[in-house]
């Protein structure tokens, strides 16, 4: 009589385990940009600390502070967040520094947040360019870019339309 054994052998478990493995490590990558994405959009609104002042200046004056002391602003290191380290103002443009308890990926990184505007009309209000999106339509993006967080990192908002 031949015994009929229920269940599965050693070599159907490590083939189980393989794909799985596998299927893990090809799902990680696209979860770690996802979390550090959500990193970027839950730290972009302290940035709001900063365009204020500067939106007022340039409706003001039709100039853009040159540094947080001009801004009216603590220094950088002294405006933080859970993901943030620093919020630096430099020439009109917020650069947000990620530190704290953000993804290693993008610990010592990089945002910037530039002002656009309409430089023969003030009225209108400042227009605000994340990373590496380009100006609206009529309108000149002040400061300079220094964003170095990986492209796959950034919210849409902050991508080219080349990535788009």
């Amino acid at each position: 009589m031949t015994e009929h054994r229920r269940g599965f052998t050693l070599i159907e478990m490590m083939a189980v385990i393989a794909v799985i493995g596998i299927l893990a490590a090809l799902a990680l990558p696209s979860y770690q940009a996802s979390i550090a994405r959500k990193q970027i959009e839950a730290a972009i609104p302290l940035a709001d600390l900063a365009r204020k002042p500067i939106e007022a200046a340039w409706a003001a004056t039709h100039t853009l502070p040159p540094d947080n002391a001009a801004a009216g602003l603590p220094v950088p290191d002294k405006i933080v967040s859970n993901f943030v380290s620093a919020v630096t103002v430099r020439d009109g443009a917020i650069n947000i520094t990620f530190g704290n308890r953000v993804s290693g990926a993008l610990t010592g990184k990089i945002l910037s947040l530039r002002p656009a505007v309409v430089a023969d009309t003030p009225v209108v209000p400042v227009a605000w360019v994340c990373g590496k999106a380009e100006a609206p339509d009529k309108m000149t993006v002040k400061g300079i870019d220094q964003t170095n967080v990986p492209t796959a990192f950034l919210p849409l908002d902050c991508l080219s339309r080349k990535h788009n």
